[in-house]
């Protein structure tokens, strides 16, 4: 094309320079028009390719994230208070994302120094008895699936976040659940008790192991105990948010009217756990007691859902179980706009939450029991964690 239009102009320049006096300014024309062009040609090139280059390389400085931001912005706009709660996001994945709040077992894998530990046999599994393993491949932690000396090892350099909510008479059960937690909860770990309570004068005072601490959180009660359940959400969602992401590196959420009565270690820690209900952990689906209306944000169809989640013990990565429990807190005010009330509160919204969010790591009926109202089966080697003999009606009048 560039050779076409030279010939255009020379040819147009010699048609008009015919009836001139003197041609020796259309062939000086002619002489120094056809270098001119390619010189122009070359350098609209030339810069084009180095736009491109500048381009690349700022575009490779951006993090994916903020290509996707960019990407979701062209086809939607948004508003002010919007892109700036995205923007928030952003950060909060960044920092999860960033070396020094890694989390060992998502995208870091720990060097783990000399061990002596009997070899794993593949042909002889250690439990055949159970289901070990969803159909997602998360792991459903049983005594005998783990080396407690590997994971000690693997997790050494993590400090774990404890939740539990003493809230009006529930208060009476700090201590002995806080007792039978240094005995048997992350022992050899840095733990961060995160006591949530409207009465910070009554949390026991108790001897600690090196590198643990009780942490008490100030927050209002509620007129009913099904509102105190609804609000945990909201509040390990607000101090996950505020401090949990720069303190600990996992949360394990659990109810205060319990005792461990046995081990419970690093093995339950994974981006995300729930686990199973000691009164459905063999049931069929159509059994749960899922929300079946569909008005409720937890309504869960009948033909649908893997396992029933119990609310008093799940957990996760901080990123994580912030995700969660905002999302259930949303949900449930989003019910209470509509006027409904899922029929097992914040345990319908975990469920719902875990149906379609699939937990990376599933914990047994081990690790929640209630000797009280269920008799043991031969496949629960160990009781872990366990309801404490309590008169419901009077705790939570």
């Amino acid at each position: 094309m560039t050779i076409s239009l030279i010939d255009v102009i020379l040819s147009q320049t010699h048609t008009t320079g015919q009836n001139r006096p003197s041609e020796f300014w259309g062939k000086s024309a002619k002489f120094w028009l056809c270098p001119t062009l390619l010189f122009a040609v070359f350098l609209g090139f030339y810069s084009n390719v180095f736009g491109l280059i500048f381009t690349w390389q700022r575009e490779e400085s951006q993090s994916p994230e903020v290509h996707h931001l960019q990407g979701r912005q062209e086809r939607l706009p948004l508003s002010q208070d919007t892109h700036r709660v995205v923007l928030q996001q952003m950060q909060l994945e960044k920092k999860e994302s960033s070396e020094g709040d890694c989390h060992l077992d998502t995208c870091r894998i720990p060097e783990v120094p000399r061990l002596l530990y009997p070899k794993a046999q593949l042909l002889k599994p250690t439990r055949v008895d159970v289901l070990v393993m969803t159909p997602w491949f998360a792991p459903i932690v049983w005594d005998g699936t783990f080396d407690s000396a590997i994971l000690d090892v693997q997790f050494r350099n993590i400090t774990v976040g404890l939740t539990v909510f003493a809230i009006k008479k529930y208060v009476v059960f700090l201590k002995l659940f806080l007792e039978t937690a240094e005995k048997y909860f992350m022992v050899g770990h840095k733990v961060n008790y995160y006591v949530f309570t409207d009465q910070p004068a009554d949390v026991p005072q108790i001897p600690l192991q090196e590198g643990r601490q009780v942490v008490v959180l100030k927050v209002r009660n509620y007129k009913r105990w099904q509102d105190i359940s609804m609000h945990r959400m909201e509040m390990i969602s607000k101090f996950s948010q505020q401090r949990f992401l720069h303190e600990v590196h996992y949360l394990v959420c659990l109810d205060v009217d319990m005792k461990f009565s046995d081990h419970v270690g690093v093995e339950i820690l994974a981006p995300l756990f729930g686990t199973l209900h000691p009164g459905f952990y063999a049931a069929d689906r159509q059994s749960f007691t899922y929300e079946r209306r569909p008005l409720s944000q937890a309504y869960i169809p009948r033909d649908e859902g893997d396992f029933y989640y119990m609310g008093a013990f799940f957990g996760g990565s901080v990123p994580e179980v912030y995700r969660l429990t905002t999302a259930c807190h949303q949900a449930m005010m989003a019910d209470q706009a509509n006027g409904i009330e899922a029929v097992w509160h914040d345990e319908s919204h975990l469920n719902k939450y875990l149906l379609y969010h699939k937990p990376s790591k599933v914990l047994s009926p081990e690790y929640l029991w209630d000797t009280q109202m269920l008799q043991r089966p031969p496949l629960l080697r160990k009781l872990r964690y366990v309801a404490v003999p309590k008169n419901h009606a009077e705790i939570r009048n």
